[in-house]
Order: C-alpha cells, then structure tokens, then sequence
C-alpha cells in the first residue's frame, strides 16, 4: 500500500510539473482546493439518498489528487501519519466504549 500511495504522489506531482502548476501549488490554495473538491462528494447527496457512483469515484478521486498534491508539498509522509492517527484513535475510542455509538471521545464514559 505504500508504494502504491508513493506512486500515486508522483504522479500527482509529475502532472502538475507537466503543467508547470508548481507556482499555484501553495500550501493554502491546496487546502482551500482539498475543501472544494470535498464540497462536491456532498453534492451527489443533495436532495437525495445515493449519489451516482461514478460521479462519486471521480469527486473521490480528485479529493485524494489534492490531499496527495498536498502532502507531498508540505513533505509530510501521509502513509506514517495515517497510521498514526490510526493509533491514537484507537486510543480515544477504544472498543468497549465505542462500539455502537456516535459519540466524541471526549463524551465517552
């Protein structure tokens, strides 16, 4: 799965070298682009239960291009980071309070 994240970033970041993006590949415009791209996944839910499936791949797949141009900018290692947070998430939310319900760690009992 790594190689497979760290192949995707290149390519990521061989398109927009191609394109000669690097100087609109600011830290802050990619966060506001990882927001936008978001903003659309949840237009295919809009007035409905399901969204179009493959309408919905490609907004998820523009999402994981700006998170990945993203990462890769910042030099943050999102794979380590990933599992990471995976950890101390499962520290806030560890089974036998978790399971089953909503609620923020903060609130479990």
């Amino acid at each position: 799965m790594v190689n497979e994240i760290n192949q995707m970033t290149l390519k990521v970041r061989q398109f927009s070298e191609e394109r000669d993006w690097l100087k609109f590949h600011n830290p802050k415009d990619l966060a506001i682009a990882l927001a936008l791209e978001a903003s659309e996944v949840l237009e295919h839910f809009r007035f409905k239960e399901e969204g179009d499936r493959i309408g919905l791949a490609e907004e998820l797949a523009d999402v994981l291009n700006v998170l990945l141009r993203l990462a890769d900018i910042l030099e943050i290692d999102i794979v380590d980071f990933f599992d990471k947070k995976i950890e101390k998430n499962a520290l806030n939310y560890p089974i036998e309070k978790a399971k089953g319900n909503n609620l923020k760690y903060t609130e479990l009992n």
